[in-house]
């Protein structure tokens, strides 16, 4: 019946992927037919300035299995993953993915088995990426870090790629947090999780749309969302400068009682001067990431806007 839940949800956030949606319907629409359960697909567009919107506005006016979600602008791919797990009806599992065919979708077989074993949540992680050495090496780097500092134990060489049960996308729903980190949201919420090791292949087609400084600023949103080292450095540090500058004194002293030798050091003191003036800079840089997100999140804005949902389905256009 037209009314019937969906059994699983399959997300998937868009931003100008015109090139690349006929291969990914291609391949989601195989996955439909090949399912015994019912599939909904959830499109999110992310203020596209192409032809996406478009596509995804032919393809929902066709197939009751897809949903399209038009935000009112580009809130980032964090918030339109979001948006998604809002709006998606699945009464057992969403699996979320990214349009560009790097994660495999058919992997919704094997990640719904296990989460029929027993297990809430079922994450991808990545044991081969198709991608240069120096972002490989940017982002094995950044894993391992990031999980040394963090007060959580996120699974190393995963991202955003995986499937919750209903429960965990719930929680994550209720969660109104502005600055999103979904993938440390996602472990923060607990259950039972258990990795997925893949390989990942290279964009289907198109350009990358996570630029160095986009992958910066995520990555400033997991530390600062999940690890209190940064507050923590500064105290360290901090201590560290008085501790140096007492010995610095006292041996000073030492020097100046034992000897007819007058302290004296003009380019000492100048680059003591410039070392811990810049110290204090990162300091307040530090302190001015906590103070901004708390900024933010008093404002209490919507995390996203809705322009439009676009389904055949009543289910959606009576929630819309």
């Amino acid at each position: 019946m037209e009314s019937t839940l969906p059994t699983l949800s399959i997300v998937i956030p868009l931003y100008n992927e015109e090139k690349v949606f006929e291969y990914l319907i291609q391949r989601l629409d195989k996955i439909i037919s090949q399912s015994p359960n019912k599939i909904e697909i959830v499109l999110v567009n992310d203020g596209s300035t192409d032809n996406t919107v478009k596509l995804i506005t032919e393809k929902t006016s066709l197939n009751s299995n897809y949903v399209g979600v038009l935000l009112s602008r580009n809130f980032g791919h964090q918030i339109a993953v979001t948006a998604g797990l809002s709006i998606s009806k699945a009464s057992e599992a969403i699996m979320v993915i990214d349009g560009d065919l790097q994660d495999p979708p058919e992997l919704v077989f094997d990640f719904y088995a296990k989460l029929n074993e027993g297990y809430d949540v079922v994450y991808a992680v990545r044991k081969n990426r198709k991608e240069g050495i120096f972002k490989k090496s940017a982002y094995f780097i950044f894993y391992r870090l990031l999980n040394s500092i963090t007060n959580i134990d996120l699974p190393l060489d995963s991202g955003d790629f995986c499937m919750m049960s209903r429960r965990v996308v719930d929680v994550m729903n209720n969660m109104k947090e502005e600055s999103r980190y979904l993938r440390g949201m996602r472990v923060w919420a607990g259950f039972k999780q258990i990795g997925y090791e893949y390989e990942r292949a290279s964009r289907a087609a198109g350009e990358p749309k996570y630029n160095f400084k986009m992958l910066l600023n995520l990555a400033y949103t997991g530390i600062f969302n999940f690890s209190d080292f940064p507050i923590k450095l500064i105290t360290r540090l901090g201590t560290l400068g008085i501790i140096s500058s007492i010995i610095y004194l006292i041996y000073n002293i030492i020097i100046r009682l034992s000897t007819d030798i007058v302290p004296s050091g003009f380019t000492a003191l100048v680059f003591l001067i410039i070392l811990f003036g810049s110290i204090q800079f990162l300091f307040l840089g530090i302190l001015g990431e906590y103070i901004i997100r708390i900024f933010f999140q008093s404002k209490t804005r919507p995390l996203f806007i809705i322009d439009k949902i676009l389904s055949s389905n009543k289910i959606h256009k009576n929630n819309g």
